[in-house]
């Protein structure tokens, strides 16, 4: 079955967010009329914020920019007055497709556009524009590379490349702004359906372009076809020249071929879909829209892994400066083990690659071991927090949050080998960090002075949060220690044995030692959190306690970001199937957008002085993490996957069962099934 994509749009209100189109390496938002209202990002590109000062994304110039021209009018010219005939987001292959109609005072021209980022060349983005025409008229096609607008600056532009040949149109070499890093672009230039003479401008500030000038008639169909490539210098040390040859490569291949590789390997992924029998077709939609959007920012080739936006940029907003925060490993890598775990490698590399950068950052604070940062730097993994950067000085969760996932891919796949050489050090090095970072005293092992999910003003002593996952990380260093080929510290299962987690007589998990639930944030469900995505061990007692006391707070919270996803998951675990459905609804659903379902980050009715920006892959993946994991109660561990499964399965109101028709465990493909009521979901191998 089909995945559902957004409805056909035909107009075009002000506050929409653009399509964001990505493969995880290229990320491209696309508007109206896709030629001329567009901008991109490179996933490892980085430059100099100009509001803070720190090392950011950065822009790179547009690589599908064109236009059209009739009877001497431009497209460009008179875009206010192009009628939007209609604008379509396949779901099941990342092709954007737009109908326009574009009128002189004599002749009426049909342009349509498909737009795509490819899977399987994944520094490729192509584009083809058709143009049909009502009468005999001179005009032109134009495609090309557009930097207006973009900060940076030319390092070097040529519209001959020096590899000579005809199937690269232009190249350029681009220096991001702050001189931090640069960027190859190249483009090849296809036109079919008539002789034409293709022009371009020698300028050596001009956008890169190649014009074709052409006699329209009626009943022909005029087609331009681009193939840009987009190259970091995280990837290649001249990336200019690399660039040119990937669109060798690219114009060899084919744009048909091109075109239906790629949606062969967008037909894989939706091997992994989720199936939410039972529940109405627009829950169906909504988790077609959430696992299309976190897979179409990702990709097994992402060299700085994926920011709290994917490659998603629109300049209404910050989008936290594309650094790459906690959020990615908590609620991105989980859903990516099951679904597509090379890309989850490829996340977790970004972490074991820069393990020296966390090691000094451990040192400055007067720790041992490795202490990630709370805002990650693209280039080397530094700490980027802007203005004075208050959490990253407590918010101290990061490091076992990045261990935990390293340690969920080595339960899901025994790639021992590969946990070797990248997952011991992060998860000793987490060890030895927290070893250093708690006391012992007569409650046990506290860590004091720290903040959690929350991200409060003033930090705590032991965060329910904090403390769990730190347990974790010692505990899953001390389990993965030997089938790593090393011997643990005896004194890492000692301390998580002894770690001290604040529970009060009721049986609740406090957020931390002098909580109270009037006091600041005090509404964030930090310690039902430690149950659920982090794996704390409690009693059934404690279990329900604790979820009924933070869902009791669930309408002062819901709305905020991230953990609203996982309320539902709460509720439905102590068999309030009404209530999950409700805070699904709330937590999540509220957060959808249109015209194309993209996630924001705040719920907009909550928080009306938030700007609109998405997609927000904290939220998109907390939501696959709650489908894929916290509702049928999956729980990865060192034994066979059917024992994965352990608790009674209860979904929301409606929803009959969660059927995931391909996971990966252990390098095999396996069927999840969750029915509502199942003493446990079931793993089967296919």
């Amino acid at each position: 079955m089909e995945p559902i994509s957004p409805p056909t749009i035909t107009k075009y209100l002000p506050g929409y967010l653009p399509a964001y189109l990505s493969n995880g390496v290229v990320g491209l938002r696309a508007g109206r009329i896709p030629p001329l209202d567009g901008l991109a990002i490179l996933n490892g590109f980085a430059g100099v914020d100009p509001a803070s000062g720190v090392e950011s994304f950065a822009r790179v110039p547009y690589p599908l920019a064109g236009g059209v021209e009739i009877d001497d009018l431009r497209l460009s010219e008179v875009a206010r007055d192009v009628v939007l005939e209609g604008q379509a987001y396949d779901f099941s292959c990342g092709e954007l497709h737009t109908r326009l109609r574009f009128d002189t005072d004599r002749t009426r021209a049909s342009i349509e556009t498909v737009t795509f980022c490819s899977r399987t060349l994944p520094s490729l983005v192509l584009q083809e524009m058709t143009l049909r025409v009502d009468r005999a008229c001179d005009a032109s096609m134009r495609c090309g590379i557009d930097h207006m607008g973009v900060l940076g600056m030319f390092k070097d532009r040529r519209t001959e490349p020096r590899t000579g040949g005809d199937d690269v149109s232009g190249s350029l070499l681009w220096e991001s702004y702050g001189a931090l890093a640069h960027a190859g672009e190249a483009y090849g230039a296809q036109f079919l359906g008539a002789e034409a003479t293709e022009e371009k401008d020698q300028s050596d500030m001009a956008a890169l372009s190649s014009t074709f000038r052409f006699r329209a008639r009626t009943g022909r169909t005029y087609r331009l076809r681009q193939i840009s490539a987009v190259v970091s210098e995280e990837v290649h040390h001249q990336p200019d020249l690399q660039a040119v040859r990937l669109v060798y490569g690219g114009v060899a291949r084919g744009f048909d071929r091109l075109r239906a590789e790629n949606r062969a390997a967008w037909s894989e992924l939706w091997r992994g879909r989720l199936n939410l029998a039972g529940a109405p077709s627009r829950w169906q939609a909504l988790a077609d829209a959430a696992y299309f959007y976190l897979h179409t920012s990702v990709h097994p080739s992402s060299p700085t892994s994926t920011s709290m936006f994917g490659l998603a940029y629109w300049p209404d907003y910050h989008y936290y400066r594309g650094h790459i925060m906690w959020d990615i490993d908590t609620f991105t890598v989980p859903p990516l083990i099951l679904t597509q775990p090379e890309a989850a490698r490829s996340l977790l590399e970004f972490r074991s690659l820069r393990l020296e950068a966390a090691r000094r950052n451990a040192s400055m604070h007067g720790y041992r071991g490795v202490q990630f940062p709370w805002e990650s730097s693209l280039r080397l993994g530094e700490e980027s927090a802007p203005a004075e950067g208050a959490a990253s000085t407590h918010e101290h969760h990061v490091s076992p949050d990045v261990a935990f996932a390293f340690s969920q891919f080595l339960h899901a796949t025994h790639d021992w080998e590969w946990g070797r050489t990248n997952a011991w050090p992060v998860l000793a090095g987490v060890a030895e960090w927290v070893g250093s970072r708690g006391v012992e005293t007569k409650r046990g092992f506290e860590i004091k002075h720290a903040g959690g999910v929350a991200e409060k003003s003033e930090p705590v002593d032991n965060n329910a949060f904090v403390n769990v996952a730190a347990r974790t990380a010692l505990l899953e260093a001390t389990r993965f220690a030997e089938p790593l080929g090393h011997r643990a510290d005896p004194t890492w299962e000692k301390l998580a044995r002894s770690m001290f987690v604040p529970i009060d007589r009721n049986g609740v998990v406090r957020n931390h030692d002098a909580y109270r639930r009037t006091e600041e944030k005090g509404e964030t469900p930090e310690a039902a959190a430690a149950l659920f995505p982090q794996a704390y061990d409690c009693s059934p007692r404690v279990e329900r306690a604790t979820f009924e006391f933070y869902l009791e707070l669930a309408d002062k919270y819901v709305g905020a970001p991230m953990l609203s996803a996982l309320l539902g998951v709460y509720a439905a675990r102590i068999g309030d199937r009404e209530r999950s459905l409700e805070l699904f609804e709330r937590g999540y659903a509220a957060f959808v957008v249109d015209p194309f379902s993209v996630t924001t980050e705040y719920d907009r009715e909550r928080f009306p002085e938030q700007p609109v920006a998405a997609p927000f892959t904290a939220n998109i993946g907390g939501f696959l993490l709650s489908c894929l994991f916290g509702l049928p109660g999956l729980r990865l561990g060192e034994g066979d996957p059917a024992s994965w499964c352990g608790r009674l399965v209860i979904l929301p109101a409606g929803w009959d069962a969660i059927e995931v028709d391909r996971i990966w465990a252990r390098g095999r493909e396996a069927r999840l099934i969750a029915e509502t009521g199942a003493e446990s979901a079931t793993i089967a191998w296919r």
